[in-house]
């Protein structure tokens, strides 16, 4: 008998306390935990810095930095035909021709180009085959629009319209990244030489 009269003063202590604590202030949030966690320790990008010669808390980058995702060829290579003609003469694929990056190439090609330029290249793809596009060029016997054979075209070239794209084609430079480009490079390549 004695421990259940225990047990019952030890729940209504426990429920008058709960039932005192929660009548009180109505604007009132409760106690906080880890005060620190909601108070920020660092700086605000727009907040001046006394740690910086300069009083500001957002620094510019090191010189030579390339940020992350960021595609220098666009900046060196413009989306002129000026651009496209000093792309064609001095970039080369960096990326090493191995069987696993040549099989990634196709791959890619297959997703992002096949539906128009089709599966070997001859401009027969399905967006093609509806009737509402005119085909693009073949890379093997077909004429670029810049001037030149297509089967002429060197590393530069593609590179360069891959990422801007011409006439009805879109730029690509969003959707793929560089290194992938270049993968899709060294296919068309193939492609070129296949017939």
């Amino acid at each position: 008998m004695n421990k259940l009269r225990i047990l019952s003063l030890t729940f209504l202590t426990v429920a008058s306390a709960a039932i005192i604590s929660a009548c009180g202030d109505s604007k009132s949030q409760g106690w906080e935990y880890a005060r620190n966690m909601y108070d920020p320790i660092a700086y605000n990008p727009d907040q001046p810095n006394k740690n910086f010669s300069n009083q500001q808390t957002a620094q510019l980058p090191p010189d030579g930095t390339t940020p992350v995702g960021y595609d220098r060829v666009v900046e060196e290579y413009p989306n002129t035909l000026e651009g496209y003609n000093a792309a064609g003469a001095s970039l080369t694929n960096p990326v090493p021709r191995t069987p696993a990056s040549l099989k990634e190439g196709k791959a890619l090609y297959k997703n992002m180009c096949a539906h128009c330029h089709g599966a070997t290249g001859n401009g027969d793809g399905s967006v093609v085959t509806v009737g509402k596009f005119p085909p693009p060029p073949s890379y093997s016997t077909g004429n670029s629009s810049r001037g030149g054979a297509m089967s002429a075209l060197t590393d530069g070239k593609i590179f360069h319209t891959i990422t801007y794209g011409v006439n009805l084609m879109g730029p690509h430079r969003t959707q793929l990244s560089p290194t992938e480009r270049w993968k899709i490079v060294m296919y068309v390549h193939e492609l070129q030489k296949a017939q």
